[in-house]
């Protein structure tokens, strides 16, 4: 079993599909390295390359106002991606790169051991929940793989793209707050 830091490493130096060619820094993800709850995006965008941060632009500034929004801070989730280079243009991963990558993201999740995994858009759920996932027939509804509670919702940049959508992302984020409450009595009590 490798220690994260021992896998950044690993994911730094990864040269497994084209995407390393045009990285500026690889996104391998941060926060609380015993979290409960993580959150998956697709990619890193432009500031995310720049930075080597996942979710520093507009959408992480979004996802960080819905993470406290629900009574956390960022630095007690962790927060990354499904690919860990930035996509061209800031396309959606290609399924061969999701596909290559997927193997560090479950390493991740093995070593934070959360209870609860939200993915952020359709990329994140189609590669953790279903690869059919509807994101606007099927996100807000609870999956158990395992021991984990995963739900999609949402990813910030389609909120800010379209402000209809604010509602439904709003009751998503409800919901995963009174998962997390349930969890933290159960790991109380």
């Amino acid at each position: 079993m490798y220690t994260l830091e021992e896998l950044e490493s690993i994911v730094n130096k990864c040269k497994r599909c084209p995407l390393h060619r045009t990285r500026t820094n690889v996104v391998f993800g941060e926060g609380n390295t015993k979290a409960n709850m993580i959150f998956i995006g697709e990619g890193p965008g432009f500031y995310e390359d720049k930075m080597g941060r996942p979710f520093v632009g507009r959408a992480g500034q979004l996802l960080d106002k819905m993470i406290e929004a629900i009574g956390l801070r960022r630095e007690e989730v962790y927060i990354t991606n499904i690919v860990k280079c930035r996509p061209p243009n800031n396309r959606n991963p290609l399924e061969e790169e999701s596909d290559i990558c997927i193997e560090f993201l479950r390493w991740q999740v093995k070593i934070i051991d959360p209870t609860i995994i939200v993915c952020l858009g359709a990329v994140a759920a189609r590669n953790i929940i279903d690869r059919n996932f509807k994101i606007t027939r099927q996100r807000g509804i609870w999956f158990n793989r395992g021991k984990y509670s995963i739900i999609a919702t949402y990813h910030p940049a389609a909120l800010l793209r379209d402000q209809s959508k604010k509602r439904e992302a709003w009751e998503d984020f409800k919901s995963i707050r009174e998962k997390y409450k349930k969890i933290a009595i159960n790991m109380e009590g």
